[in-house]
This record gives structure tokens, sequence and C-alpha cells, in this order.
């Protein structure tokens, strides 16, 4: 089931545009931290459609959300699958 309306994502801080959700920008970015976490591409590309999908639902009742909401949300639901990808998904931008 495909989200109808577009959402806007309001970028980091505020300093950037907000764009339009990109489902496959979430996707792609979870199934790298599984990736990263050592995980099967296969299973990495099934835990990344159950964790999108999740937050699709999260998202229908929203216009608007932070990119750090979806973020979060996204690692909720990822923690439930893979907790270290959950980590390292979370985590992204303070791992050296």
């Amino acid at each position: 089931m495909q989200h109808q309306g577009v959402v806007d994502i309001v970028k980091r801080g505020g300093a950037r545009p907000s764009e339009g959700f990109q489902r496959e920008k979430l996707h792609t970015s979870i199934v790298t931290a599984c990736l990263s976490a050592g995980t099967p591409t296969g299973q990495a590309e099934t835990i990344a459609k159950n964790v999108t999908e999740a937050v699709m639902g999260w998202l229908r009742t929203r216009p608007e959300v932070t990119s750090h909401d979806v973020r979060r949300i996204a690692a909720k639901h990822l923690n439930t699958h893979h907790p270290d990808a959950a980590y390292l998904y979370e985590h992204h931008r303070t791992i050296l």
C-alpha cells in the first residue's frame, strides 16, 4: 500500500529546504546499516522492506516530520529485527 499524500521532511536544523519523503532513500539507508552489521543481502532487503512499511504506516497521519523523527522511528522498528544494525543506523553520523 503506497503512501498517497506527500509528506514533507524537514532537514536537520532547518538549515536546508524540506523535501518530500523518499521511500527508496529510507529503504537504502536501512539496507546499508544491515550490511554494515554483517547481515546477508537478502535478509537486509527483507528487514529494510519491513521497517520501511512500518515507517510508512507511521507517516500516514503526518503531513510534516523532521528527518530526525523518521530516523528515530525507523531505528525503533529496526531494533526489533536487528539491534546491531539499529545502533549503526541511529548513530551513523557519530561513528568514525
